[in-house]
């Protein structure tokens, strides 16, 4: 904790110093602050700041309920008042007409330094978790009921705009032009590494569509019936509800599908991703690889103020099964398919086995571009209601440049943004107001915050400090935390952190395409001698290292992953039949490596 607090001091000292304020008081209340509440005033109280901070930069002013627990000084808040006070006038509250891009880079460096660190959270928090997930089931149900009348609309609209994708998808699942995968991710009936390969469950909602003789045995002269356990609906395996580190007020909540789900959930997924790929169009207001196309938007309307960003709360969880159902319902072969690479069913910690409402969780390989998907559709609904008449595909070439969903980020026509949240709100989604931004400066999209055309995004710690050299994925974690403060103009907590890893291990200056575990620099690279084979530059290093866990395959297994694999190249690792799946740890070792 102490060298916790040492690095938000750095922080806050090098900020102090760049917008010419003081910040003395500021870091009294911090340690006033973090010896009453602990560690949860950085990681959930600072944050909180942060987005009442947000929400008056977008509402142009300070509101009267913002910053609740700070004395405040006129309209500001007396805690990081010198930083504020360069953003919003001390008197009204107004925004400056010139407000300091430099302090609001601060206030918000400040405040989410460790919004994000990757801690467990309580029992209870997880217990709440689960709670809400319980209750969003029930939402999802209401939701569906109020909704279905307007069902027929968005299955219209879904037929017109995405009819073409559909139908290309409908017919590779029709034609069984699917080919499987397996992901690196783990599996509810716990299946790690090249045991994937070998599966002894299948579902019989999936028979139809995959047939188990075609997709787990290589050919049919390797059938084996008698190896596969067919379970009939009301016996399948249900996801399994787990919770990983997200912030430390609320976790991440993942639902791990069984092996033979995510297998076929992988094969529709490639066709979808390629399908919306051949559409120009489309591919051009939708997104599922690149990020950068929602950024750049995002800070064209923190520009022009003609874009908003929304972000949704529990996105993936409040995407009804219902809704999906009725996109697809004209096309057979995808609804089935869709159907039965579902589960229905999820082992929730502290409430047991329930059905689900929903399509799919987090997890699902399909759960990223159905959502994505169903939010581009109801975006069009809101749209349409602007418009006072139907979509059509000339207007989607209108919107490109203008609406962009990767995900739950979405950007929008800030004149469309009323009717797009109503629409959303009507098929039960919920807006989280507090990251969604249409009527100020400030724009939020995919990782990336921007005011008024400027950078506004910050670093974050990401793990606990290390305090031993054996603390490897600490160590790893701080060095790129280092490296994105050097960058960042961060002098001061830069050399703070040159310290605290010069300590536990060789920490020599390398280049940004090096290997090794070392500091990063405008002004080149160490050099402590020369490889006598390539006569390029080498620096002795700690280096990454992850060994993979025993996992051996061979016969008619071995030969199913071959015939999966994509692309003409051979396998880049050569002992992938006897070692497979993700690192059981992470390790650092030293050796000499490029420098360069």
């Amino acid at each position: 904790m102490k060298s916790h607090m040492l690095l938000l001091q750095s922080v806050l000292e090098t900020l102090g110093t760049g917008c010419r304020t003081s910040t003395t008081q500021d870091w009294k209340t911090i340690l006033r602050r973090t010896k009453h509440e602990g560690l949860s005033f950085l990681t959930i109280a600072l944050p909180e700041f942060c987005r009442d901070f947000e929400k008056s930069l977008d509402f142009a002013k300070v509101d009267p309920t913002s910053f609740v627990g700070y004395a405040r000084d006129g309209h500001l808040p007396r805690f990081l008042g010198g930083f504020v006070g360069q953003v919003f006038c001390r008197k009204s509250g107004l925004l400056l007409d010139v407000p300091s891009i430099e302090a609001i880079h601060a206030v918000r460096q400040i405040s989410l330094l460790f919004s994000k660190v990757n801690l467990e959270c309580s029992d209870n928090r997880k217990a709440a978790a689960a709670t809400q997930y319980v209750l969003c089931e029930q939402n999802i149900r209401s939701s569906d009921i109020a909704s279905s009348p307007l069902l027929e609309e968005f299955e219209s609209l879904c037929l017109r705009i995405f009819g073409d994708v559909f139908a290309k998808v409908d017919s590779d699942i029709y034609y069984s032009r699917l080919r499987p995968k397996h992901g690196p991710g783990s599996t509810a009936d716990k299946l790690t590494g090249n045991g994937k390969y070998h599966q002894t469950e299948w579902s019989h909602r999936l028979e139809n569509l995959f047939p188990f003789g075609e997709y787990l045995f290589p050919n049919w002269r390797h059938f084996d019936a008698n190896q596969v356990d067919i379970l009939e609906p009301g016996a399948e395996r249900p996801v399994r509800v787990v919770f990983v580190p997200k912030t430390l007020k609320t976790p991440r909540v993942i639902a791990i599908e069984p092996a033979c789900m995510q297998y076929t959930q992988q094969a529709i997924l490639e066709s979808i991703v390629s399908s919306l790929k051949s559409d120009d169009l489309l591919s051009s207001l939708v997104g599922f690889e690149h990020q950068d196309p929602n950024r750049e938007l995002a800070r064209m309307g923190s520009i022009d103020g003609t874009l908003a960003s929304l972000d949704l709360s529990e996105a993936s969880d409040r995407v009804s099964n219902q809704l999906v159902r009725a996109m697809v319902q004209r096309f057979p072969s995808l609804a089935e398919g869709l159907d039965a690479t579902r589960s229905r069913k999820a082992d929730v910690p502290g409430y047991g086995v329930l059905r689900l409402a929903k399509f799919a969780s987090m997890g699902s390989a399909l759960c990223f571009p159905i959502e994505a998907i169903v939010f581009l559709a109801t975006i069009l609904l809101g749209v349409q209601d602007e418009l006072k008449r139907p979509v059509t595909r000339q207007d989607l070439h209108d919107l490109v440049g203008r609406v962009r969903v990767f995900g739950d980020d979405i950007i929008v026509p800030k004149e469309y943004v009323r009717s797009v949240v109503g629409r959303l709100e009507a098929f039960g989604f919920v807006v989280n107001t507090k990251k969604s931004f249409w009527t100020g400066k400030f724009r939020e999209s995919c990782g990336m915050e921007y005011y008024d055309g400027e950078d506004v995004s910050i670093v974050r710690v990401r793990e606990m400090l290390p305090t031993q050299r054996r603390h490897a994925r600490e160590i790893i974690s701080a060095v790129s935390l280092r490296n994105q403060f050097y960058f960042g103009g961060l002098w001061g907590p830069a050399k703070y952190l040159d310290k605290l890893l010069g300590n536990l291990i060789p920490f020599p200056v390398v280049g940004q395409a090096s290997p090794g575990l070392g500091r990063h620099s405008l002004f080149g690279f160490d050099t402590e001698r020369e490889c006598q084979y390539l006569h390029k530059p080498l620096v002795r290093a700690y280096v990454p290292y992850g060994r993979l866990p025993p996992s051996h395959l061979e016969g008619a297994d071995a030969l199913l992953k071959w015939f999966l694999k994509r692309g003409d190249e051979p396998f880049a690792d050569r002992n992938h039949l006897e070692r497979a799946g993700r690192p059981e740890a992470v390790d650092i070792k030293l050796r000499w490596v490029s420098s360069s």
